[in-house]
C-alpha cells in the first residue's frame, strides 16, 4: 500500500475533555495578535499533536478569513466544531475570548479606579506613543499584503480621505470599497485577484487524527435543514438577548444601544480590529460619547498586552462606557463596567459563532481552495486608508494632546519613534515595546 493510500490515523479518538483542556490554555496564552495566535494553533494541533491536518487547518483557515471578526477565534471554533460538534465549537470559541474578557474587566477596573495614581498614569503616558506606532505598523504590514498594484492604491487612498478629511460613516466606506471591487472584478481582473493574506507556509505533517483523506464526518455535512435550524437558533438567541435588554431597560439604555451598536460593528470587521477601530471611535467616542478619546487609546494599549483577539478592546470601550454611566448607580461602578463588558462581548461575538456553524458544513464539505473574492479585495484595500486614518487620529491626540494651538509632547515623540524603530527595524514583538514604552513613561513622569 502506497503513503497517498494509506489509511488515516484514527485509532485514537480524542475526547471533548482533552479538547477542552488545550482550547482552555490557549486562552490563556494567544498573544501575538491573529498571525500570532495562528501560527501557535498550527505548531500545536498540525506539527505537535497531529489533532488536524494542514491541507484541513489551511482549507477551514482560507474560509475564516473571507469572514467578517477575529479569524484567529473562528479557526479555533471551526476547528473545535469539526472535531466535536456544535458543542465543542462552542467550547473553543468561547475559551478563546474568555480568559481576556476576565483580565480586560481587572484591568479595566484598576484603570478607572486608579489611573489617576501617578504611577498608573505614567505608564499610560509612555504607552499611547508606542500604540500610534502599532497602528502605524499594522498600517504598513496590511498595505504590503494587499496594494499589489495602482487600482488597490487608489480604493486605499480614497478611503483614507473619505474618513479624514469628509468624515464619511465607516458601513458607507465599506460598501462603496465592496462595489468598486465588484466592478473592477468585472472589468480587471487581474488587478482583483486575491488570495490568504497570511497563514503557516504549507508543509507535510504526517498523518493526523482528522487527515486529507479522512471522509468528511457525518455532522460536518451540509445540508439545508440543519443550515435553517442554525439560523433560526442564533436569530432567535440574539432577538432573545436583545430583546430583554430593550424590556427591563428600554431602546435607548446605555446597555441596549451597546448591544446595538456591537452587533454592526461585529458585521464590519473585515482586515481585523484595526479596520473596525475608526468605526466604534465613531460610535462609541462621538455619538454615545461612552469614552474619550484619549480613554479608547489606553484601552487599545490594554488590548495588545493582553492574550486573546485584539477586537476584544471592545470589552474595555463597554466597561469605561459602563462605569462612566453609572448604569446601575453610584455605588455599583464596578458591576456597572463588568455587566456593560460582558454585554458588549457577547454581541460582538455571537455573529462569528453563527459565521462558522452556519458556513462551515458547506466549507468542509465542498473542499475547494477558497479566495478572496473581488469585493472583499476592494475592501481590504479600504482598510489600509482606514487604518491609515486611525494612526493620524492617535498621532494627533496623542502628540497634541490639548490641540494644535497647545503644547506639542517632544517625550511623546521619542517613546514613539523609539517603538517604530525596534518594531520596524529590529522586529521586537508588541509586548516588549510596549512593556518598555511604559517604563519610559513611567521614568519621564518620576524626573518631571
Amino acid at each position: 500500500m502506497n503513503e497517498r493510500a494509506r489509511p488515516p490515523l484514527q485509532e485514537r479518538r480524542l475526547s471533548f475533555r482533552e479538547a477542552f483542556v488545550y482550547w482552555l490554555k490557549l486562552g490563556f496564552i494567544s498573544f501575538g495578535g491573529p498571525a500570532g495566535q495562528i501560527a501557535i494553533m498550527h505548531e500545536d494541533l498540525v506539527e505537535r499533536r497531529r489533532w488536524i491536518s494542514e491541507g484541513r487547518f489551511l482549507h477551514a483557515l482560507n474560509y475564516c478569513m473571507l469572514l467578517p471578526g477575529p479569524e484567529a477565534q473562528q479557526l479555533a471554533t471551526y476547528i473545535g466544531w469539526l472535531m466535536h460538534r456544535t458543542w465543542g465549537g462552542i467550547a473553543a470559541g468561547v475559551l478563546f475570548v474568555l480568559p481576556s474578557l476576565l483580565i480586560l474587566i481587572g484591568l479595566s477596573w484598576v484603570y478607572m479606579a486608579y489611573g489617576d495614581v501617578p504611577a498608573i498614569a505614567g505608564l499610560f503616558h509612555g504607552i499611547k506613543p508606542a500604540v500610534t506606532a502599532l497602528v502605524v505598523h499594522a498600517a504598513c504590514r496590511v498595505g504590503a499584503r494587499t496594494l499589489k498594484n495602482a487600482w488597490l492604491w487608489a480604493i486605499a487612498v480614497a478611503a483614507f480621505l473619505a474618513i479624514f478629511a469628509l468624515q464619511l460613516p465607516f458601513p458607507l466606506i465599506v460598501l462603496a470599497a465592496g462595489v468598486t471591487g465588484y466592478l473592477g472584478g468585472r472589468f480587471a481582473p487581474a488587478s482583483f485577484a486575491g488570495g490568504a493574506g497570511h497563514g503557516p507556509a504549507a508543509r507535510p505533517a504526517g498523518p493526523a487524527l482528522i487527515d486529507d483523506l479522512t471522509p468528511t464526518p457525518a455532522h460536518a455535512l451540509f445540508s439545508w435543514r440543519r443550515f435553517g435550524r442554525v439560523l433560526a437558533l442564533c436569530l432567535a438567541l440574539w432577538l432573545a438577548a436583545i430583546g430583554a435588554l430593550t424590556a427591563v431597560h428600554g431602546w435607548d439604555a446605555v446597555l441596549t444601544q451597546m448591544a446595538w451598536f456591537f452587533t454592526k460593528a461585529a458585521l464590519m470587521t473585515f482586515g481585523g480590529a484595526y479596520a473596525v477601530l475608526p468605526y466604534v471611535f465613531q460610535g462609541a467616542v462621538g455619538h454615545y460619547q461612552w469614552l474619550t478619546a484619549s480613554q479608547m487609546i489606553d484601552g487599545l494599549a490594554l488590548g495588545e498586552t493582553t492574550p486573546g483577539p485584539l477586537i476584544m478592546v471592545v470589552s474595555f470601550v463597554g466597561f469605561v462606557g459602563g462605569w462612566t454611566k453609572a448604569i446601575f448607580g453610584a455605588d455599583a461602578l464596578f458591576l456597572s463596567g463588568a455587566v456593560a463588558a460582558s454585554v458588549v462581548t457577547f454581541f460582538t461575538f455571537l455573529p462569528s459563532f453563527l459565521f462558522i456553524l452556519l458556513g462551515a458544513p458547506f466549507i468542509e464539505s465542498t473542499h475547494g481552495n477558497l479566495k478572496f473574492t473581488a469585493p472583499l479585495t476592494g475592501i481590504t484595500a479600504a482598510v489600509v486608508g482606514v487604518i491609515a486614518n486611525l494612526a493620524v487620529f492617535f498621532a494627533c491626540h496623542v502628540l497634541w494632546p490639548q490641540g494644535f494651538t497647545g503644547h506639542f509632547e517632544w517625550a511623546s515623540a521619542l517613546i514613539g519613534v523609539a517603538a517604530a524603530v525596534a518594531l520596524f527595524r529590529f522586529k521586537v514583538g508588541v509586548i516588549p515595546v510596549v512593556a518598555g514604552s511604559g517604563l519610559a513613561g513611567l521614568a519621564l513622569t518620576a524626573l518631571a
